[in-house]
């Protein structure tokens, strides 16, 4: 057996507030819509993980949910723009990402990230 796909179910009684978020600030698509559920996604490949983790690292929470991207000063600038506020950094960390964090409309703890390749 292989998995073949990672999913992440975010619990809400407004599915609505996820458009601002996940597609106008991060870029994602719809890609299923029942009424009862939406889903965001990207035609690009992406690597499987799945985290655990005893604390954030440099002293911050454990997100819920980490989102890498291709540039971090892009996705700065739409939270930004959408005034959402930003509770930890931007900052470079030691293992090599660049990242934020923030909060999606339902309060989940979102890792906004970008490996720094130097």
């Amino acid at each position: 057996m292989r998995v073949i796909r990672v999913t992440a179910n975010i619990e809400t009684s407004d599915i609505g507030k996820a458009d601002t978020f996940y597609h106008d600030v991060l870029g994602l698509e719809r890609v299923m819509d029942l009424g009862w559920i939406l889903t965001y996604g990207s035609n690009s490949k992406m690597t499987i993980q799945v985290s655990v983790a005893l604390d954030g690292g440099s002293g911050t929470p454990v997100p819920d949910l980490s989102i890498e991207v291709d540039n971090i000063e892009t996705a700065l600038a739409r939270v930004k723009k959408a005034n959402i506020p930003i509770e930890y950094g931007p900052k470079s960390e030691p293992w090599g990402v660049r990242r934020f964090y923030v909060r999606d409309p339902f309060g989940k703890l979102i890792n906004i990230l970008q490996h720094v390749y130097e």
